[in-house]
């Protein structure tokens, strides 16, 4: 079995700035490539699970999260570091898209994404953390049998690392 480092998107790997799919406004949180980085070297799988209404909403579509998150793990590898999965979820029971205007399963903090995540790589739960920045991250963590950390701002990669000595 594998263990993995589940992380957040916005507010926790990045900037938050609200809705953001343009690459231009994709800022780095301090201590964010470090933290994957470490994932990478640590036999961590590192995967993003995280919610983006802003599909159901009508502001942006699947492909570009798709094309942003393609260019995270090529931002990535200029570092020798990348992302082995991201999860997403488009759904929002009060979307303007219809077809991603519905309640789901994947929605954190539900665990759907994280659950398939653990079905798909054979992760171990116990030697697992999901990161982020919101009460929903931890609880979708919890909710997976994963344990769930706060991030609260300052440098990911601390945060990482005083998670797992606390283990």
């Amino acid at each position: 079995m594998k263990k993995a480092i589940f992380f957040d998107r916005d507010g926790t790997l990045n900037v938050e700035v609200g809705y953001l799919y343009r690459i231009e406004d994709f800022k780095w949180i301090d201590g964010a490539v470090d933290a994957i980085k470490f994932c990478n070297q640590n036999n961590f799988l590192a995967i993003v699970v995280t919610n983006q209404s802003g599909i159901a909403r009508g502001f942006y579509s699947t492909a570009d999260v798709e094309r942003l998150h393609s260019w995270i793990n090529a931002e990535l590898s200029k570092v020798g570091a990348h992302i082995d999965a991201f999860y997403y979820c488009p759904h929002h029971p009060r979307g303007a898209v219809e077809k991603f205007a519905v309640e789901c399963e994947c929605r954190k903090p539900r665990p759907k994404m994280i659950l398939d995540a653990i079905k798909y790589f054979d992760i171990d739960r116990e030697q697992s953390l999901m990161i982020g920045d919101k009460q929903r991250d931890v609880e979708s963590g919890i909710n997976a049998g994963v344990r769930g950390v706060l991030f609260d701002g300052g440098n990911l990669l601390d945060t990482l690392k005083a998670a797992l000595k606390n283990d």
